[in-house]
C-alpha cells in the first residue's frame, strides 16, 4: 500500500477530516489533500508528527523507496530555501556601503545606489543585483514546481547571475562587493555536496 493510501486510511479510521488532521499537523488542508492524492510527500518533520498522531512508526507509513524520496525532497527544499535567501541577500548591495568611490578626500565606501560611476557600469551592476534577487524569488516561489526545465536550470541560472555580478564588481574595482557575492557563490556551490 502506498503512503497516500495509508494516510487516507489512518485518517478515516480516526474519524478525522482533512482539515482536522491539517490542524493537528500544523499544515494546510491543501497539503494533506496533496499527500492523500499522491501528488507529493510531507517533510520529515511532518512525517514525524503524522506518526505521532496515529501512534505508528515512520517505517509503517513509508516503504524504503518512499523514505528515500521524502529525504531527497526535504534536502532539495532546504537547499532551495538557502540558495533563494542567499540570492535575495544580493539586494543588500543596493544599500550597504561596499562600493569604492574616489573623491577629493580619498576613497569612500558607498552603496550601489549612491555610487557615482559610469552610468553604463552602474546600470549593469544594478541589473545584475536585481537579476540575482529575481533568481532567489523564483527559487523560493517555485519550490514545488516539477517542470523539468526549471528543476535543471534554476541552480545554473543563479550561479550565472552571481558570476556576472562578481565580474561586473571586479571590473568596476569594487572588491568588497565582489567578495560579498563571491562568498555567496561559494556557499551555493558547496551546498549541494554538503547536504548529501
Amino acid at each position: 500500500m502506498e503512503f497516500n493510501e495509508k494516510l487516507q486510511e489512518l485518517r478515516k479510521q480516526k474519524g478525522l477530516t482533512q482539515e482536522q488532521l491539517a490542524t493537528r499537523l500544523y499544515v494546510s488542508r491543501t497539503a494533506v489533500s496533496k499527500w492523500e492524492s499522491g501528488r507529493g510527500y510531507p517533510t520529515i518533520d511532518s512525517l514525524k508528527r503524522i506518526a505521532e498522531v496515529f501512534a505508528v512508526s515512520v517505517d509503517d507509513l513509508l516503504d524504503g523507496g518512499e523514505l528515500l524520496t521524502v529525504a531527497e525532497e526535504d534536502r532539495s527544499q532546504k537547499r532551495d530555501l538557502t540558495c533563494g535567501l542567499l540570492d535575495m541577500a544580493a539586494l543588500l548591495l543596493l544599500c550597504l556601503p561596499l562600493f569604492a568611490q574616489r573623491s577629493a578626500e580619498g576613497v569612500q565606501s558607498v552603496s550601489l545606489v549612491a555610487l557615482d560611476a559610469s552610468p553604463l557600469l552602474k546600470a549593469a551592476c544594478v541589473a545584475a543585483v536585481i537579476g540575482i534577487a529575481v533568481c532567489g524569488v523564483l527559487t523560493l516561489a517555485l519550490q514545488d514546481c516539477r517542470c523539468r526545465v526549471w528543476v535543471r536550470s534554476k541552480q545554473a541560472l543563479s550561479l550565472l547571475a552571481s558570476a556576472v555580478g562578481i565580474l561586473l564588481c571586479t571590473v568596476g574595482l569594487h572588491p568588497y562587493a565582489a567578495t560579498y557575492l563571491f562568498v555567496f557563490l561559494i556557499i551555493k556551490l558547496v551546498l549541494p555536496f554538503k547536504t548529501r
